[in-house]
């Protein structure tokens, strides 16, 4: 149990300018789900991890797994600053609804019409026009890069925004405006220019005194703080080779394309982020954003051909597994995996960064959000006299070489198992109801009881094993 206390002290941290939410309904859910990142980070091999769960003004929870700097053995924290990659689009498209909202452009304003200098060449004729509405939707049939081999690694060359508008000429339209879904970072880089143009500041400087400072996302930056790599900002690192190993990857500065990938934040920061979007849904006043314009940005206004990508105005819109709307962006940088989901039927919203390249942040956001659905639907008055205390059976046990961990957790007076590693937690739970002394049954889907876990103790009376179906689980102690 060390660890789980390790970890439970760091979701302590406290919050500039949040409040931290009462965690006592949700404790034993949070536990588990401390437990199950922290396997699941060992099993995907990722470095680092850093997370929060945003529950409308307030921090659920928030934690941290691994190392931002595995050299120098630099643990991960909650404040530990990650390259936050396409989540930067959010920031630009909150800045070109602002100036939305001022009446200095209109959503079907034309690109060439706001940009005296773009010159990129539309080869079809028939062309819908590229405007600010089918850029933030990723819909305006640009092409994903510009002319720049900036994701090539050793040194990712990002260009200067004169280069990347120097080699628009040199470019050309991938597909009729209006007609295809295609990704751009070109597309969202101009949209910064855009901010530049019309507000008369440099893009850095609108984002910071209009947004962050408004917000006080203090830790939130348009560049990757080079002073800080491998201390305060994670180290990224590669995508597993065959043998299962990571190399650390250059630190890189996107320049040019900072509108699209150039910010670096914590995960704090992300929730300030998150709860002002919350209020916004909630009040007829105007904070960076009137309302309504919120509300529009998480509306669809593109749905591609094949119904698969779904995009309001910057935020990307998909329906949970549980059919919840969900809004947000991922990000995927040189280093770095991040995740950003914002859940407004709930008002909870998670951010999940990941100093590893093809990590698997969509399921941890929806496993994290799976536990806590779990445990409130669980939720029933269980007034049983005879339960012994819970937390003699709660821990690691294997069944080597058959399974190599599961954990036991307490669960509303009662147990669950789920093992580990698990992309599911939530559907692959096993309830243990309390029958006698040491002696437990699985509660079936139907509500019947099955086969019996029989716990076995020691001399001195603690824990060492269970036994199912009669053979044996030995604990781990960790």
């Amino acid at each position: 149990m060390k660890r789980i206390l390790v970890l439970i002290a760091i979701s302590a941290y406290t919050f500039s300018g949040l409040a931290q939410k009462d965690t006592t309904a949700y404790s034993e859910a949070l536990r588990l789900i401390e437990v199950w990142l922290d396997a699941q980070r060992d099993y995907d091999r990722v470095p680092g991890m850093s997370v929060i769960i945003v529950d409308d003004q307030a921090v659920l929870w928030s934690g941290a797994f691994g190392m931002a700097n595995l050299d120098d053995q630099v643990k991960a924290t909650p404040a530990t600053l990650f390259s936050i990659c396409s989540i930067s689009k959010l920031f630009t498209s909150v800045a070109i609804m602002k100036l939305y909202d001022q009446g200095k452009l209109r959503l079907d304003d034309q690109i060439k019409d706001l940009l005296p200098w773009y010159d990129l060449p539309q080869q079809f004729e028939d062309s819908w026009p590229i405007t600010i509405r089918t850029l933030l939707t990723h819909s305006s049939g640009l092409p994903r890069e510009s002319n720049h081999p900036y994701w090539t690694g050793p040194d990712f060359p990002f260009p200067e925004t004169e280069s990347l508008k120097s080699e628009l000429q040199h470019q050309e339209t991938l597909y009729p405006s209006s007609t295809y879904f295609q990704y751009s970072n070109l597309a969202m880089s101009l949209l910064g220019e855009v901010v530049a143009e019309l507000s008369g500041m440099p893009y850095e400087a609108y984002i910071q005194t209009q947004i962050l400072e408004p917000l006080d996302m203090q830790d939130t930056r348009t560049f990757l703080p080079e002073d800080q790599y491998g201390t305060d900002l994670a180290i990224g690192y590669s995508a597993l080779d065959r043998d299962g190993d990571r190399f650390k990857v250059n630190l890189f500065q996107a320049k040019g394309a900072k509108a699209a990938a150039g910010f670096s934040s914590n995960v704090t920061d992300l929730a300030k982020f998150a709860s002002w979007q919350f209020r916004l849904l909630d009040t007829t006043s105007t904070e960076i954003l009137k309302p309504s314009t919120l509300k529009q940005m998480y509306n669809v206004h593109w749905v591609d051909q094949d119904g698969k990508n779904t995009w309001g105005l910057g935020f990307g819109i998909v329906k949970g597994p549980d059919g919840e709307k969900r809004v947000g962006h991922s990000g995927g940088c040189p280093g770095y995996n991040t995740l950003f989901s914002v859940i407004p039927g709930k008002k909870r919203a998670y951010a999940v960064f990941t100093n590893g390249l093809n990590t698997n942040r969509t399921g941890y956001v929806q496993g994290m959000h799976s536990i806590l659905n779990k445990y409130k639907k669980d939720k029933k008055d269980s007034e049983t006299e005879d339960v012994p205390s819970l937390d003699a059976y709660e821990g690691y046990y294997h069944m080597l070489p058959w399974q190599p961990e599961v954990y036991l957790a307490s669960w509303h007076n009662n147990l669950v198992l789920i093992s580990l590693p698990n992309k599911d937690p939530a559907a692959s739970m096993v309830k243990l109801q309390h029958v006698d002394k040491d002696i437990f049954r699985r509660e079936r889907d139907d509500g019947e009881l099955g086969e019996s876990y029989e716990f076995i103790r020691d001399e001195n009376g603690s824990i060492q094993k269970f036994k199912r179906h009669n053979n044996y689980f030995t604990r781990i102690n960790k």
